[in-house]
């Protein structure tokens, strides 16, 4: 339900009534600012201000003929005034119009975006500090590596997530530019304190200096953030299918009650969700190509972008709207299995521990190749084992690795018995957890 309504939250900010409301305020600012510099009277502004509306209907119905949606707007504007009509749209081009709707209807969705961003950071900086010490197993290549803590993984996403939320941020400021600068951003119908008042009314800067239209530079800082975002979301929502893999089982979305996994299947509990997540980020991404390549104008303006335009900029924000709004129940209510992860951790027999006995032996004199040939040639007899099927520990919960460390003549003789079953010890990598969630959260 969530979900549901951010969805269409974002797309009532983009339908045709918000177009032509955000073309509107648009010319009122133009007005204004007249206003101040003397051409238009306080009558006819004050007329213009509270008279002036917008018929979607009649636009359509004139567009047919005028083949140009401005005009038409303009003309149905008009039918709702009397003579002080002649006063809108005064010394202004479309592209001043649509340009700096445009950058309200930007602005507006993306601080919805970055509201939606700052709600995701703080359910994953709540579960990172809830799993602050569950342990898990650490992967690299999908191959067991070193023993993690599962809130270090979300401690992790939380400082990427927090990067996002810093260029969102800032592609708001350059996005957030209006212009009123005329056919060709020369002024030569108008001072260029016309442009700073009626930015000002508006909330915008004016943009030092634009051609016929905003520069798609700014629109394309805006795409690829969206499209940063959305690929790390992708990242997070890859990881949780494969904690959610029968085999791995470390962690799962929420299944609902009455919530069915397959038409054939009774028993599936499929990551549905993070499976659609990583679909609408390959959505999201793909607007980026659009956007750079409508940097690339002819001279001061053609419109191949408007037509790109008038999709992606509207289907960019409601889709992202929606996979964080997604991504956040998501990872509120995702399932964690903290009894699987040890027996994960377990599953290769202490191989996890190699490491910390190749590094005990170069302190006892040996040089770091034959200590890697020790602890490799043990590593590998283990993994020969596990492939007989022989079990990963013994009955007194000895690991085969340790069994066999145990039985190397050179090992015991440089390092001893006592500090080879130091070795095993998962709070060793553990140690430095607080120091690091420091670093990411703070006190």
């Amino acid at each position: 339900m969530v979900e549901r309504y951010a969805r269409e939250q974002m797309k009532r900010l983009w339908d045709a009534n918000a177009k032509y409301s955000a073309w509107l305020e648009v010319e009122k600012a133009g007005v204004k600012a007249w206003n101040k510099l003397g051409l238009i009277g306080d009558c006819d502004c004050q007329k213009i201000c509270e008279r002036a509306k917008f018929d979607i209907t009649r636009i359509e119905e004139i567009e047919k003929t005028t083949k140009h949606d401005v005009i038409a707007f303009l003309t149905s504007v008009s039918e709702s005034l009397g003579e002080e009509s002649r006063f809108v749209h005064y010394a202004m081009t479309s592209s001043d119009t649509i340009d700096t709707a445009n950058a309200l209807l930007m602005r507006d969705s993306l601080s919805v975006i970055i509201e939606d961003t700052k709600e995701a950071i703080e359910a994953v900086k709540s579960r990172a500090l809830e799993h602050k010490n569950t342990l898990t197993i650490g992967r690299s290549h999908g191959i067991h590596g070193e023993p993690i803590t599962f809130g270090a993984v979300l401690a992790l996403w939380y400082e990427e997530l927090k990067r996002h939320l810093k260029n969102l941020t800032e592609a708001l400021e350059v996005i957030s530019v209006g212009k009123f600068s005329g056919a060709m951003g020369t002024f030569a119908h108008a001072p260029i304190k016309f442009e700073e008042l009626a930015c000002g009314f508006l909330g915008l800067k004016a943009a030092p200096i634009s051609s016929q239209i905003i520069q798609r530079d700014r629109y394309a800082r805006l795409a690829c953030a969206l499209a940063l975002l959305a690929s790390s979301i992708e990242k997070f929502a890859t990881q949780i299918r494969h904690w959610q893999r029968t085999e791995v089982y470390e962690a799962e979305e929420y299944f609902d009650k009455g919530q069915k996994g397959s038409s054939a299947m009774p028993h599936k509990r499929n990551p549905v969700l993070s499976e659609n997540i990583c679909g609408l980020a390959r959505t999201i991404r793909s607007f980026a190509i659009p956007a750079m390549e409508n940097v690339a104008l002819w001279h001061e303006r053609d419109i191949s972008h408007s037509s790109s335009e008038r999709f992606w900029l509207a289907d960019s924000f409601i889709t992202t709207d929606f996979m964080l709004a997604r991504f956040t129940t998501l990872i509120s209510k995702l399932l964690v299995y903290p009894k699987n992860m040890m027996r994960n951790l377990n599953l290769t027999g202490g191989l996890v521990f190699s490491q910390r006995v190749l590094l005990e032996l170069p302190k006892a004199g040996l040089s770091r190749e034959n200590a890697y040939a020790i602890a490799q040639r043990n590593s590998m007899k283990v993994w020969e084992a596990l492939q007989e099927g022989k079990s990963a520990q013994d009955d007194r919960g000895e690991s085969l690795f340790l069994r066999y460390l145990l039985s190397d003549r050179e090992l015991i003789e440089s390092i001893g018995e006592a500090k080879v079953r130091e070795c095993f010890n998962y709070d060793y990598y553990t140690r430095n957890i607080d120091a690091i969630f420091k670093r990411v959260f703070g006190e």
